[in-house]
C-alpha cells in the first residue's frame, strides 16, 4: 500500500492513487459549497497557487455566478503574470521510428502501413532554413522511442546541427526537447547539449489505464516514464515540461494528477514545471478518438485551461495546432501563454510538402494556417507575439525565472523582450499587412513597459532592428 508524500521519488506516492479518489470525492461533494468556493477564490487572489484539492473543488463548481468568477480570476492572473505576449514555437519532428506499443499513437510499433521517416543531418538543414524563413526562433524536437534508430547520439547531433544553422537573418536560438524517459547520463547530455525545456507528457496519470495503453515496449513502465522528471533535474535540467493527453482518462483525475507533479517538482526541486501543455486526443493515421470514451468539450477545456491558470500562475501553458483557431482563441486569454504557428507533424514537411501516399504525421493538425496569418491573428485580437528566447540564453531558467516572474519584473524584461524580436519578425518575414499591424501595436506597447530607463533602451534597440541590427535583449 502506497501512501501520498509530494516528497517521495517514488511515483506511486506522489501520484497516489488513493488521494486522487479523495479528491476527487471531495470535489464532487463540495461542488455546490459556496463558502468553500468563495474562501478558495480569495486564497487564489494571492497569486500564489492552489494545492490540488483546492484546485480539483474549483474545476467541479457548477455555480454559474462562481464560474464566472473562476474565469475572470484566471484572465487577470494571466494578465498579471504574463502580460499579453505570446511566445511562438514550432514542432520539427525528427523521425518516428518507434518501439512502443502505445494504443493512441500512429507511430505504435505495430502499425505497418504508416512510412517510416528519419531526417539526415542534411534533411534537417533544409527543414531549419524553412522554418526560419518563416520566422521562427524556437523549436520542439520530437522522435519515437527506438535505440536502434533514434538513439541519444542521434538526438545530440540533431540538436548540434539545428543550433549551427544561420540563413540570412535568420537563427534558432533555443531547442526545446520531447523525447522518451532516459537516463540521468543522457538527460546531463542533452543539458550540456544546450537544450532549453525538456518536455515529456504523462499521457495519463491512472497507473491502470497508463499499463493497458501502453502494452509494450519500454514506455510500459509506469513508474520510469512518471519519475523522469526527476532524473531530469538530477542531470542539471531545471526548465522541464509536464502534460497529459486529455481524453485517454477522466478529466477530473489528469488535472488532479497534472497538479501533484507540479506540487512534487516543486517540493523536491524547489522548482515547479517550466511549463504545462493540454493536448486533446486527435484523429491520426491508424488512430480514431472515438475509440476513448473520456473525450472532453470544449466547455470543459476551457474550464480546465482557467483553473490550472489560477492553481499555478508561474507556470507558462502550451496549447498547439491540435487545437482548432476557435479552440485556442477562447483559452488564450484564460490562461495560454505559448502557441505553435504554422505546424507540421510530419517527420519533416517543412521544406517540402509531404506526399499524401507518404502519410509520416503523429495527428491531424486542426490550425492549418501559416506562421503569418497566426501572427497577424493573435495582433488583431490584442497580442504580441513573441520569439524571445532571452531568459534561456541569459540563464534565467528554473527558480531564476520563476523569481522573476513573482516578482512581477516580466513587464521590464520580457514585454520589450517580446516587442524587440517581433520588430525583427516584422522586418525580415512578414506581409505587408501583418508589419503594418504590428508596427501599430509596437508603438503602442512600448508605453506600457514601466521603467522609463527599460523602454528608452527598447527604442533604441528597435530603431537599430530598424537599421538591420539583430538580437537584443534585456
Amino acid at each position: 500500500m502506497y501512501t501520498y508524500d509530494p516528497k517521495s521519488l517514488k511515483a506511486e506516492e506522489f501520484i497516489n492513487h488513493e488521494e486522487i479518489m479523495q479528491t476527487l470525492e471531495f470535489a464532487e461533494q463540495n461542488k455546490h459549497n459556496a463558502e468553500l468556493i468563495d474562501s478558495i477564490l480569495e486564497k487564489a487572489k494571492l497569486r500564489k497557487g492552489l494545492s490540488h484539492r483546492d484546485a480539483a473543488v474549483l474545476l467541479d463548481c457548477d455555480i454559474p455566478e462562481k464560474n464566472e468568477e473562476i474565469y475572470a480570476l484566471a484572465e487577470q492572473i494571466k494578465k498579471d503574470f504574463y502580460g499579453n505576449r505570446i511566445v511562438m514555437f514550432a514542432p520539427l519532428y525528427l523521425s518516428n521510428y518507434c518501439v512502443n506499443g502505445c494504443l493512441y499513437c500512429p507511430y505504435h510499433a505495430k502499425n505497418k502501413h504508416i512510412c517510416r521517416k528519419k531526417l539526415t543531418q542534411d534533411e534537417i538543414r533544409q527543414e531549419v532554413i524553412a522554418l526560419q524563413d518563416m520566422g521562427h526562433k524556437r523549436l520542439a524536437i520530437e522522435a519515437g522511442e527506438d535505440p536502434v534508430n533514434n538513439p541519444i547520439e542521434y538526438i545530440l547531433e540533431c540538436i548540434q546541427t539545428i543550433y549551427s544553422i544561420k540563413h540570412k537573418n535568420g537563427a534558432i536560438r533555443r531547442v526545446n526537447v520531447n523525447i522518451a524517459a532516459t537516463t540521468v547520463e543522457n538527460y546531463r547530455k542533452l543539458k550540456e547539449a544546450g537544450i532549453g525545456t525538456y518536455i515529456l507528457f504523462q499521457e495519463t496519470y491512472h497507473k491502470e489505464s497508463y499499463e493497458r495503453l501502453h502494452p509494450t515496449g519500454p514506455k510500459h513502465n509506469y513508474a520510469y516514464h512518471t519519475e523522469a522528471m526527476d532524473r531530469a533535474m538530477e542531470g542539471g535540467i531545471d526548465d522541464v515540461g509536464i502534460g497529459a493527453l486529455f481524453g485517454l482518462e477522466l478529466y477530473r483525475y489528469e488535472f488532479a494528477g497534472l497538479l501533484m507533479h507540479a506540487e512534487h517538482l516543486e517540493a523536491v526541486h524547489g522548482v515547479g514545471p517550466h511549463t504545462i501543455s493540454v493536448p486533446r486526443v486527435r484523429r491520426a493515421d491508424d488512430i480514431d478518438p472515438d475509440e476513448f470514451d473520456n473525450g472532453i468539450s470544449d466547455d470543459q477545456f476551457a474550464k480546465i485551461v482557467a483553473c490550472l491558470r489560477i492553481a499555478v500562475p508561474y507556470t507558462g501553458m502550451i496549447v498547439s495546432t491540435r487545437e482548432s483557431q476557435k479552440s485556442r482563441e477562447r483559452v488564450l486569454h484564460l490562461g495560454i501563454s505559448q502557441i505553435s504557428g504554422g505546424s507540421r507533424t510530419s517527420v519533416g514537411g517543412y521544406a517540402e510538402p509531404e506526399p499524401e501516399k507518404e502519410n509520416s504525421a503523429q495527428f491531424d493538425v486542426s490550425d492549418t494556417r501559416t506562421l503569418d496569418e497566426v501572427v497577424n491573428w493573435l495582433m488583431r485580437l490584442g497580442y504580441i507575439p513573441s520569439f524571445c528566447t532571452a531568459c534561456y540564453r541569459e540563464g534565467r531558467t528554473g527558480a531564476r525565472f520563476m523569481s522573476l516572474c513573482k516578482a512581477g519584473q516580466i513587464q521590464n524584461c520580457c514585454h520589450p523582450n517580446a516587442l524587440m524580436t517581433l520588430k525583427e519578425y516584422l522586418e525580415d518575414y512578414a506581409s505587408p499587412d501583418t508589419k503594418k499591424i504590428g508596427e501599430e501595436l509596437i508603438a503602442r506597447e512600448l508605453n506600457n513597459i514601466p521603467k522609463e530607463k527599460v523602454r528608452k533602451i527598447a527604442e533604441e534597440y528597435i530603431n537599430n532592428i530598424k537599421d538591420g541590427q539583430r538580437d537584443f535583449r534585456f
